[in-house]
């Protein structure tokens, strides 16, 4: 049985061809009413006496016996009858057809070869010029192409070109071809995979795709952690230096569903940063809903850009990034606020701005191995964003030649982790929990780290039996999750000594920006954890007359409120964050530190 996009292909082809007269050849008399009838039973689905019509058209119409024919093919092949496709098509000499019916011939003799798993035949029938092609026709040889890549053991082509063919799908189809496209590159192997992605010049689509296939075997890429050095904004002549003010802005966001909640903060963040605006042109800015689906996310844009706004901001979540990119040249760039779902590269102008926690544990394991420690145990919680950082951990360190040497999950509701602390530390060694008698040394600080990401809750319980069990000399770092976002010395005091990184606004080490001890007396969505989505909207807004310029400078960056600012050659914004340490409850900048910052608009 054919593959349903394959079927969904050869349904397009014929919308497009609209009926036996548009087809081929321009002919001097109209079809017979036979060849009428004939289309007609094809279109009910009635396949075999659509073939059979067909061929009796071939017998009696010889001046058209090819284009009948290869109409009798298609509908035994619509039909599943393979051989009686290559039967039909002995009769048909393709210089008898027009340019368009050859194409359509050539890939029903692709799709016989692959049958007989001849790819290199097949590939002689795809060698022809696609640009000139009808789309539907464009998509079903890249299709087909795909498989004879595959099974001439070549998977890294068949993954490129279904990479390519990727970008013009939706719905089940699209997910269909990704399956396949990451099918087809699990078996290589991640040694494989790793030194292909090493080989990939900056921003090659076939990246994410690769990153995606490690994961599917618990493995990651290790991620770019960018080190901008020079501040934009710096003011010459009386100009900010790549300053480029938008004059009105689209901001795309759920006015309503489960990631309402989400929206808000972003939205009175963003509006927090346009109100403080000094700029005497500062933009207007139009806010549309942009709805709980893909679809209605890709409307909003639609609409938004039909407006003549020269901005777009948005849309919040990864798939629905992802639709937006899929539309391919964006009349209006956008700022998406998260990273697309399957790691897409933002279409020229655009960018992806979002909080991901791979980037998070990317920078823990840099941290770490900045201290010199070389070996690292990763606890975790169960939770998707969990699994995500434990890998990006993972794959970050062991790229700067170090070692993972244990690894465990805390479940939720769990409450004794004796028994995961001695099997996850077996090869680290613990100290004495006494205090060290008069005149004695202190134990040696360990050679190995612990990496924990996990909610608070959680990590209260974790820290003090990780002491009780004679690990108080190893070193603790996590990701943001760790801290609520709220002051608690009371509760926090057990994670005392665990750094952290997160977002410099919420401890006020942002000198130009609004403190955040201030905003929150007045909104409540700028409390907690979503103080890191209300400093997202504040950036989403500073970063707009900045895009072009970061896009093209990667040394430069924008002082945010969730880090330092950096766009890589992959079209996303990077955050370079600041690192915090529980001290008495309390989190505090690591050396007090204060991000270096340039004036904001």
């Amino acid at each position: 049985m054919r593959p349903a996009f394959q079927r969904v292909c050869i349904v397009a082809i014929l919308a497009f061809l609209g009926g036996c007269a548009e087809i081929g050849m321009v002919r001097e008399e109209p079809a017979p009413g036979a060849a009428l009838e004939a289309e007609q039973l094809y279109k009910q689905g009635d396949f075999d006496h659509a073939a059979q019509a067909f061929l009796q058209l071939a017998e009696s119409h010889s001046g058209d016996r090819a284009h009948y024919r290869l109409r009798a093919a298609e509908a035994y092949y619509e039909n599943g009858e393979i051989d009686a496709v290559a039967q039909t098509l002995e009769g048909v000499r393709p210089k008898r057809l027009g340019s368009e019916e050859v194409v359509r011939y050539n890939l029903l003799e692709a799709e016989l070869a692959l049958n007989r798993h001849d790819a290199a035949h097949a590939m002689q029938f795809l060698d022809f010029a696609e640009a000139t092609t009808a789309m539907p026709l464009r998509l079903r040889a890249l299709e087909l192409r795909a498989r004879a890549q595959a099974d001439a053991g070549n998977a890294l082509a068949s993954a490129r070109t279904r990479a390519e063919l990727d970008r013009w799908l939706g719905g089940a189809d699209r997910q269909q071809n990704e399956t396949q496209l990451v099918a087809t590159l699990q078996p290589l192997g991640a040694d494989a995979l790793k030194a292909q992605a090493l080989s990939l010049t900056p921003g090659d689509p076939l990246r994410p795709w690769l990153d995606m296939a490690l994961r599917h075997s618990g493995q990651a890429l290790p991620l770019v952690v960018m080190r901008p050095n020079q501040a934009v904004g710096a003011v010459q002549q009386g100009e900010r230096e790549g300053f480029r003010a938008a004059h009105r802005i689209a901001l795309l966001l759920p006015g309503s569903g489960p990631l309402q909640a989400v929206a808000q903060p972003v939205r009175d963040g963003f509006f927090t940063a346009h109100f403080a605006d000094t700029n005497p042109q500062r933009a207007e800015v139009y806010v549309y809903d942009s709805g709980g689906t893909a679809a209605e996310a890709v409307a909003a844009y639609q609409k938004a850009a039909a407006s003549g706004v020269d901005r777009i901001v948005g849309p919040l979540s990864r798939e629905a990034v992802s639709a937006v990119f899929a539309l391919g040249h964006l009349s209006v760039p956008v700022l998406a606020l998260n990273q697309p779902e399957r790691g897409e590269t933002p279409p020229p102008g655009s960018a992806a701005f979002g909080l991901t926690p791979d980037a998070e544990a990317a920078q823990a394991a840099e941290h770490v191995r900045e201290r010199g420690i070389t070996r690292a145990v990763i606890i975790t919680a169960t939770e998707d964003w969990a699994e995500r950082a434990a890998l990006a951990f993972r794959a970050q360190f062991e790229s700067r030649n170090a070692q993972i040497v244990g690894e465990a999950r805390v479940q939720e509701g769990e409450v004794n982790f004796s028994t995961m602390i001695r099997q996850a530390l077996a090869g680290v060694t613990s100290v004495s929990n006494a205090a060290p008698a008069p005149g004695a040394a202190a134990a040696a600080p360990s050679d190995t780290a612990i990496f924990i990401s996990m909610r608070p809750q959680q990590a209260r319980l974790l820290l003090p039996q990780l002491r009780l069990a004679g690990y108080a000399n190893v070193p603790v770092f996590a990701t943001s999750h760790i801290f609520s976002g709220n002051n608690n010395p009371g509760m926090d005091r057990d994670l005392d000594g665990v750094e952290f990184c997160d977002a410099p606004w919420l401890f006020d080490a942002v000198p130009s920006l609004p403190k955040r001890s201030e905003v929150v007396r007045s909104l409540d969505s700028a409390r907690g954890a979503g103080g890191r989505l209300f400093a997202m909207g504040m950036d989403a807004y500073a970063l707009l007359p900045y895009m072009d310029w970061l896009a093209q400078r990667p040394d430069s960056y924008l002082a945010g409120a969730t880090g330092q600012l950096a766009e890589d050659n992959l079209g996303r914004i990077q955050r370079l964050l600041t690192w915090a340490r529980f001290d008495n409850g309390t989190p505090h900048p690591v050396n007090g530190l204060q991000m270096s910052t340039a004036p904001l608009p």
